[in-house]
């Protein structure tokens, strides 16, 4: 085998790795984009085969598209489609029994024709279980043999000796992609199905924590009320250590809120912090999240409006606590 080198130089541009990777990248894109004009009623059947049975969905494959079929499964059931993986090889030696009739098997082939997967199709039949064909051959035996057959092949592969299964295998992908989403449409998946189904990591604490999970109370939310003097109110703020107070009326309610931003720019106009009331240099209407929202919902009202804070109110505007950017960082939410 000749090594292909490159002279790097002095412009990267002309290294034969830039053109050779975007010559692989858009073997692969148009790969895809073929397959937008090729779903017809196929992959409708295909759809509603799914959700008209009451068991699993079982994926296989064999070599690159065994490493698809494992993908394509965990998405299907990470979006509210039960699924999981099954070796061909190893369903011929007792792993079949995992299939129930009220499964649906889908069997991963470019060429259609993998021994593996054909050597369990009768079985498969014999359970009961309706089969999907994803292959690249609509006349291979795995295909004639389907309930369903779906093309998930390409013109050529970006190998450029024509034969390492990628544009085949990224096309597969992103079918597998499509299939899987438009269960979860039909299924009505919410955001709250997919939060309980991805409880860990960064991903489960951004839509599982509430504003209430990590809102400070009592004491540890600044507040004021409307007859102190901005002094107070600044002297409240510096105690807080959150950038600012709020102010309230008799009854508890929030109508402003104080802040550094505030207490910078009253300064530069001179004015008597001492002899002036907190209402006449205060913030009126400030921004507020409920408790039971969600935190991810509170980072994006701060992004969007460019605070640093947020008043926690109840449906009648009592303060009932108050969050900052901090709050959300030692909440792992962002």
């Amino acid at each position: 085998m000749k090594a292909q080198g490159g002279n790097t130089g002095a412009n990267p541009e002309q290294h034969p790795a830039l053109a050779m990777a975007r010559e692989v990248l858009e073997i692969e894109a148009r790969a895809v984009s073929n397959l937008i004009d090729r779903l017809d009623r196929h992959f409708v059947r295909a759809v509603e085969l799914i959700m008209n049975r009451h068991g699993r969905v079982v994926v296989s494959g064999i070599g690159k598209s065994g490493h698809i079929a494992r993908k394509i499964a965990s998405t299907l059931a990470s979006t509210g489609t039960p699924a999981f993986f099954v070796h061909p090889a190893e369903a011929s030696h007792g792993d079949l029994g995992m299939v129930t009739r009220d499964d649906v098997f889908v069997a991963l082939s470019n060429s259609g024709e993998s021994a593996e997967l054909l050597a369990i199709v009768p079985l498969i039949k014999r359970q009961g279980a309706k089969l999907i064909a994803m292959t690249g051959n609509a006349g291979s035996a795995l295909a004639r043999e389907a309930d369903v057959h779906l093309y998930a092949g390409a013109d050529k592969e970006a190998c450029p000796l024509n034969l390492a299964p990628t544009a085949s295998t990224t096309a597969a992908l992103a079918l597998g992609d499509a299939l899987a989403v438009a269960l979860m449409n039909a299924k009505g998946f919410t955001r709250d199905d997919f939060a309980a189904a991805h409880p860990g990591g960064t991903l489960g604490r951004k839509l599982l924590t509430h504003v209430r999970d990590v809102m400070r109370t009592g004491e540890n939310a600044p507040r004021i009320g409307h007859g102190a003097t901005a002094m107070e109110a600044v002297l409240e703020m510096s105690r807080g250590r959150m950038g600012m107070t709020a102010v309230l009326d008799d009854a508890g309610r929030v109508i402003g809120i104080f802040t550094d931003g505030d207490l910078r720019r009253n300064l530069e106009k001179g004015v008597d912090m001492r002899a002036t009331r907190i209402t006449e240099v205060m913030t009126r209407g400030p921004r507020a999240i409920g408790p039971e929202k969600l935190a991810a919902e509170a980072v994006e009202i701060m992004e969007r409006f460019k605070v640093n804070q947020l008043l926690v109110v109840d449906p009648d505007q009592r303060l009932l606590g108050a969050l900052n950017m901090h709050d959300l960082f030692r909440g792992k939410v962002i």
